[in-house]
């Protein structure tokens, strides 16, 4: 039986299984609560990301690649068009762009459509890809490379910034709790041009709101609950 790692990201494979019949095994993995002591899933990617799959001998991780591999192994199915069909360029192209070129358009347009407040959606997406290419310059956290300690399923310590969790009320978390990630530091920057409204709001109690929520571990580790 195939076992899938993860949701998230894993679900697009379960669905796949589900509409070639097959059966599987969703194995659920914990992010949040970090995956170091997850030997089973960690013997299978030690990257400690998800999904991944096993299907006897073959153990596989991204999820586009995945699928390829099931329909190729287990098909033909109908939703993967042969390399003879005049479809199939097509089917190539967009299975490849949904993710690599799309992904992040679709954050933002669904983001404004569907999770922004009502006074912020007519500038909600541009706000958004502004923030993610400009606040902070370059990297915020990353693994150790050996002989530092390099934790799956954590994006690492901070490289550069001062990275914190804290609370809605500004008061920084200790190890464990979950809140909202803030940086601050010379790579941050100092506020938005003309719009008090948005600095009174992301740079609240001394610190830069990225908007995401994490918890840090003991040593200083961030963990993102959404993987």
């Amino acid at each position: 039986m195939i076992t899938v790692f993860g949701e998230g990201r894993g679900f697009r494979v379960v669905w796949l299984l589900e509409e070639m019949g097959l059966d599987y095994r969703l194995r659920p993995v914990d992010l949040a609560a970090g995956v170091q002591d997850d030997t089973e899933f960690l013997a299978i990617n030690p990257g400690g990301f998800i999904p991944a799959i096993r299907d006897g001998d073959v153990v596989m991780v991204e999820s586009i690649a995945i699928m390829e591999y099931l329909m190729a192994r287990y098909g033909p199915t109908p939703l993967a068009p042969g390399p003879q069909d005049p479809a199939f360029p097509a089917y190539q192209q967009f299975l490849h762009l949904g993710e690599a070129g799309l992904a992040a358009p679709i954050y933002f347009v669904g983001g404004a459509r569907n999770f922004a407040p009502d006074v912020e959606r007519r500038n909600w997406s541009a706000g958004q890809a502004l923030r993610v290419l400009t606040e902070a310059a370059h990297q915020m956290a990353s693994n150790r490379l050996a002989p530092g300690l390099h934790k799956p399923g954590s994006v690492g310590t901070s490289a550069g910034p001062e990275v914190a969790v804290m609370a809605p009320d500004g008061r920084l978390l200790t190890a464990g709790e979950t809140g909202e990630i803030v940086i601050r530091g010379p790579n941050v920057t100092a506020g938005y041009e003309k719009n008090p409204d948005a600095n009174a709001t992301a740079f609240a109690h001394g610190w830069f709101h990225t908007g995401d929520q994490g918890v840090l571990d003991e040593d200083g580790y961030l963990v993102s609950p959404a993987g």
